[in-house]
């Protein structure tokens, strides 16, 4: 599609939690608007060959760290929202109140619209009943988390949610995008911006790769929301942000033990858990698809351990990562620092002690993982609190934005803050 013989009022760049919200508030409110993805828009199907496209293609959405550690994400319509594990945390709002940001308005309407409880009891599944009664015989306050999920919709014995849920049941940020379009917008995937527009030092459009050929588009207005590795490396290529960012990566380890009694591995994961602000520690269950725990197991050598997976209890920690490494053109490195290794070290414990009360035999844990980079474009520091950086008519609205380290899954966080900046925009 030519896309030079349409004029834009906003051009948003990626369709993740943060993008797509800010697209539909100024769609909804008559702003013209393009959206640009990198990633395709294909129907989610739920199968490993698709979430594998979409989230572990090196250098697209995934990334190596110099520690042999694993970075993840969604390059697809939808952002991570689409292979998530559709958990929706709170924002803390003391994070947000030192930069004078209030969301609580925000994410009241975000609940009060999209579907946001516990899982009733019938779609929690047996590892993570067998965890949870086991998590609380331990002494730990283990509680059911907020799941962006519809109930209607959800299949008990289904473990589709990470590759892409095929039955609509879990939410995405897709449907934010498709309400976009209703409402005039114009979605253009497969188009990799390379550069911010600039003249007389304010943002005037964007360059991008769409169908293989260059093609500039002019709009008075740019968000970028391509994540915490696309955005500082799009605002680098536009010289208008460091050549290495640092940044935040919520590093995770899976501990894992074989019970007697139970059959099974398809089922809804993080159901329950607990978080613990004031340790930068999380833990859950974490029922993964065969494959994903297979290439765990295999990972760290327990190929003794690669038929249990159907009897396998899986606990996830995850820790509040110190910002540093930085994010390149090419490479993302986030080595753990002795704190952070500290953290997940304790986290584990907690894990080991939970499988302990339940049973569980032939104990081990994965190599570290991780699957929320940001902080790397921060409020205070790569924007202000309106969400815009030192460029007028340039703002950035995605987990870069976060402005200190996190540990939390951030979809609703990025909903409310795409939805306070696209309601400011859209007011003038």
């Amino acid at each position: 599609m030519d896309f030079t013989s349409h004029t834009f009022d906003a051009i948003v760049v990626g369709t993740g939690p943060g993008g797509a919200s800010v697209a539909r508030e100024l769609a909804r409110a008559g702003s013209r608007v393009l959206i640009l993805e990198q990633g395709g828009a294909a129907p989610l199907a739920g199968t490993l060959a698709q979430m594998t496209a979409m989230a572990a293609v090196p250098g697209r959405g995934a990334f190596v760290h110099r520690d042999a550690s694993l970075l993840v994400g969604g390059a697809t319509l939808g952002g991570s929202t689409a292979v998530n594990f559709a958990t929706a945390a709170p924002p803390p709002p003391a994070m947000f109140a030192a930069h004078g940001i209030d969301l609580d308005p925000f994410v009241d309407a975000l609940r009060a619209e999209l579907p946001m409880a516990p899982l009733p009891d019938s779609l929690v599944g047996p590892m993570a009943t067998r965890i949870g009664e086991a998590a609380r015989a331990a002494g730990f306050a283990w509680r059911k988390l907020d799941k962006m999920i519809r109930p209607e919709a959800c299949r008990s014995g289904c473990w589709r949610c990470v590759y892409g849920c095929p039955f609509g049941a879990k939410w995405t940020a897709r449907d934010f995008v498709e309400d976009a379009q209703r409402h005039g917008a114009v979605l253009a995937p497969g188009s990799r911006v390379t550069r911010v527009l600039v003249d007389e030092g304010r943002a005037r459009g964007v360059e991008f790769v769409h169908g293989g050929r260059a093609q500039e588009i002019r709009a008075p207005l740019v968000v970028l929301a391509g994540g915490g590795i696309g955005s500082p490396r799009i605002l680098h290529r536009s010289g208008l942000g460091p050549r290495h960012a640092p940044f935040f990566s919520d590093p995770v380890v899976a501990v894992m033990g074989s019970v007697d009694g139970i059959d099974g591995g398809a089922e809804v994961p993080m159901a329950a858990g607990l978080h613990l602000p004031e340790e930068g520690i999380a833990l859950a269950d974490l029922t993964l698809p065969r494959p994903m725990y297979q290439a765990f197991a295999a990972q760290v050598g327990r190929f003794d351990r690669l038929l249990a997976h159907r009897r396998t209890l899986s606990v996830m920690v995850k820790i509040r990562d110190e910002i540093g490494g930085a994010v390149g053109q090419r490479w993302a490195d986030k080595r753990l620092a002795p704190a952070d290794k500290d953290k997940l070290r304790r986290g584990a414990e907690m894990a080991r002690a939970i499988l302990r009360q339940a049973d569980a035999r032939q104990v081990f844990s994965s190599w570290h993982f991780a699957a929320h980079p940001g902080g790397s474009v921060r409020i205070g520091a790569g924007v202000d609190a309106g969400l815009q950086t030192a460029t007028p008519g340039l703002y950035v609205c995605d987990a870069s934005v976060i402005p200190e380290p996190w540990g939390l899954p951030p979809t609703l966080t990025l909903l409310a803050l795409g939805k306070r900046l696209g309601s400011r925009l859209a007011a003038g």
